[in-house]
């Protein structure tokens, strides 16, 4: 069992099952790949994180928080795209972490990433719900009523969780109904889909900046970091500022929830079977959608706080909200509409690559390969697993809310790329010869830069969160053990034999 535990799998294998006919429909350019990463980065972070990160977290140093995020996004980004160049198959980290660490770490990755994409896309739902309800207000359309508007449950100013008088969000339930019938359906309608978004959303983001910046008052970026510079929790101890609940305060524990806005680049790798030419369209796809996102992020929150005082930002809408505050609440509606759009590209992204990662996880006999390996026979998508995810993501979106969510979804992503940055330093020692069509700048300094700095933004947020991620993980090894482990192929093709 401890040998099995412990096997790779061999590239070539890796290789050898992108030529079999359950494999998915290479369509996909380095403008489609680059669109699907600028459209899962840009708007969760935008249009849903600004508002409760500047607010109660980071003050007006968010713009500082972006640029940290940015960097430990950039490491780790660099490893992706090296990985993904020399293995251009469906399963993004947990493939590459089956390639270099072995079974384990490939199932706790690919566990991990359930947690990255399902919860993420809930948090994304819930943001798709606020703007919504905003643009139906601003038409004059009668109100959604408070128990159909939001989760059951949320937390108080102590830090609680209470009943919030709601019984189901149903926008948010909806949203992601909509969503899952165009992921049936098939991934090149849906990147079409996603690049009609992607244009809606840029637009609204360049009329914020340009608009907007005629509106800043430098004197709203004063005090810059009302919270001070750090907010580092080493599991219950923390370096700072706290709230009276306990939570980080400062401009590294703004990273740590401002990093939630970044975690769309690496579903970009989760489609390299997909791409017509993944060994150079991938890694364009990562690291282009990455750098014009940085930029841009960092560009509109500077807007955004010198628009309105760090704490008068509004938390569910902050952005339509900031134009409202300043008198120009006739492009309320513009903004809240390029919101809704905006989140909407984000939602179908995210819930594009869960299903990938569940595809990869069958195909190796981790979970039932009849369910989760099933792929369409007209539409070429995962369709099973697809409706799954929609029912998963729906059922957290309808129930809880975003504050609830977001720090989950943070912890299990670093984590995935902690493990990434490791796999690559593993892989140039086992595998110096593999053909790396795109190669990590300055490894191993890089790949080490992203896992001190990933740990970094982990050690930024709440000692909770580190509970939730151990809960999870155990969750996950329990399956691992009780069914993956006497059913994984590989185990079957090397007679339990490693293969290091």
């Amino acid at each position: 069992m401890l040998n099995q535990m412990f096997t790779r799998k061999p590239l070539a294998l890796l290789l050898e099952e992108l030529k079999g006919e359950n494999r998915l429909r290479r369509v996909l350019g380095p403008v489609t790949l680059t669109s699907l990463g600028v459209g899962a980065i840009i708007g969760a972070g935008i249009f849903v994180t600004t508002g409760e990160a500047a607010h109660e977290t980071a003050g007006p140093a968010l713009m500082l928080s972006y640029v940290v995020s940015g960097t430990v996004c950039i490491f780790a980004a660099l490893c992706y795209a090296e990985f993904a160049s020399m293995v251009p198959v469906a399963g993004s980290a947990y493939t590459y972490a089956y390639a270099t660490l072995g079974e384990l770490f490939a199932w706790i990755i690919g566990w991990d990433l359930v947690l990255e994409y399902a919860v993420g896309s809930a948090v994304v739902a819930n943001g798709w719900s606020s703007y919504f309800q905003e643009v139906v207000k601003t038409l004059g359309i009668a109100d959604i009523p408070k128990t159909l508007s939001e989760g059951i449950v949320t937390y108080d100013k102590s830090g609680e969780l209470v009943r919030s008088g709601s019984y189901i969000n149903l926008p948010a339930l909806l949203v992601v109904a909509a969503v899952t019938t165009v992921l049936v359906i098939g991934i090149k309608e849906s990147a079409r889909f996603n690049t009609a978004m992607v244009a809606v959303k840029l637009s609204c983001v360049l009329f914020v900046l340009i608009v907007g910046g005629y509106y800043v008052n430098p004197a709203n970026w004063r005090p810059l970091a009302p919270y001070g510079f750090l907010g580092l929790n080493f599991f219950g101890y923390t370096i700072g500022q706290t709230d009276p609940g306990g939570k980080p305060l400062g401009m590294l524990a703004g990273a740590a929830i401002a990093f939630f806005s970044y975690i769309g680049f690496d579903s970009v790798s989760t489609h390299a079977e997909e791409a017509r030419r993944p060994n150079r369209d991938v890694p364009i796809g990562i690291v282009t959608s990455l750098f014009l996102c940085t930029g841009l992020y960092i560009a509109v929150v500077a807007v955004l706080t010198g628009m309105v005082k760090y704490d008068q930002i509004d938390v569910k809408a902050p952005v339509s909200k900031a134009f409202e505050q300043v008198g120009l609440g006739w492009a309320r509606f513009l903004i809240a509409a390029g919101g809704v759009t905006g989140i909407t590209s984000v939602l179908l992204v995210m819930m594009l690559s869960l299903p990938r990662v569940l595809l990869a996880m069958a195909r190796d006999g981790l979970i039932p390969n009849s369910f989760f390996g099933a792929v369409h026979e007209r539409f070429r998508t995962p369709w099973k697993s697809t409706i799954l995810t929609g029912c998963l993501v729906g059922l957290m979106a309808a129930l809880f809310p975003i504050n609830v969510l977001l720090g989950l979804t943070n912890i299990g992503t670093l984590l995935a790329f902690v493990m990434v940055c490791g796999a690559v330093l593993v892989m140039r020692v086992k595998h110096p010869e593999a053909e790396r069509p795109f190669r990590v700048p300055l490894s191993p300094l890089t790949p080490i830069l992203g896992i001190l700095s990933c740990l970094l933004l982990m050690f930024s947020l709440p000692a909770i969160n580190w509970l939730r991620l151990a809960v999870w993980l155990a969750i996950g090894l329990v399956i691992y053990f009780s069914y993956g482990i006497r059913h994984s192929v590989m185990a079957k093709r090397l007679g339990g034999q490693s293969t290091a």
